[in-house]
This record gives C-alpha cells, structure tokens and sequence, in this order.
C-alpha cells in the first residue's frame, strides 16, 4: 500500500538527489575535496571523474524516484550511497543531513518490499516471538 506519505518522501528524496547532481556537475573539484584523504587516496580514477560518476549515480536514483520506477532499486542504490558518503566523508555540519536521507531512502526501501518477503520476515519475527 502507498500511502500519501510514501509519495511526498519519495518525490522530497528525488528532487534532493536531481538537485545535488546539478551542484556535482557544476563544481566536481568542490565536491571532491570532502572526501576524507584516506577515501580520496582508494580512488583509481581522478577525483573529479568520479564526482561526475557519482552526479551521474543521484541523477539515476533522482530520476528513478521522481518517475516511481523501481524505487526499491533506487532506494537500495540510494541507501548504499548515502552510507559510503557518510563513511568516505565522515559526519560534519553538512553530511548531518545524510543521515536524515539515509533514514528516508531506507524508509522506502521497507515500504517497498515486495509483499512475499515482508510476509516472510512477519512470519519469521513470529516464530522468534514464540520461541522465546
């Protein structure tokens, strides 16, 4: 069931990730230069090549969201992004905020589970219920 809440989250989170794909596009090397060193050090590829990969992955999860194709897929990729972010980056006064879109993009992704395994883990918390 999508419920109203589900859809002005997903559209919030999708209008997010478009907009900080336009602001990678327009500055990589600002964008780039978050990166804790030791994160900036793992990269195979210039820094700047892969903030513009990285725009190119929010514009993908944006445009997924906004259209509500595959969002478990775009919240899944979402999830996994925002994790590396705050885990390259580190929590600072502007990464803080990821942690309130990791929670919405992990949000969706319960939300958007396919019936059979929502029924699987309900069933599962039961029996543990039981057992105990």
């Amino acid at each position: 069931m999508k419920k109203t809440s589900f859809h002005i989250l997903r559209v919030g989170l999708a209008i997010t990730f478009l907009w900080i794909a336009v602001l990678i596009f327009k500055e990589p090397e600002a964008w780039g230069a978050m990166l804790q060193p030791w994160a900036a050090g793992l990269l195979p590829i210039p820094i700047e090549t892969a903030m513009i990969g990285t725009a190119v992955l929010d514009l993908l999860i944006g445009f997924l969201l906004l259209l509500d194709v595959w969002v478990l897929l775009a919240a899944i990729l979402g999830s996994i992004h925002l994790l590396i972010i705050i885990i390259t980056v580190g929590i600072n006064p502007i990464t803080v905020r990821d942690v309130g879109l990791l929670a919405g993009t992990l949000a969706l992704l319960i939300d958007s589970l396919p019936a059979d395994i929502i029924k699987k883990l309900r069933l599962n918390n039961q029996q543990n219920q039981n057992a105990n």
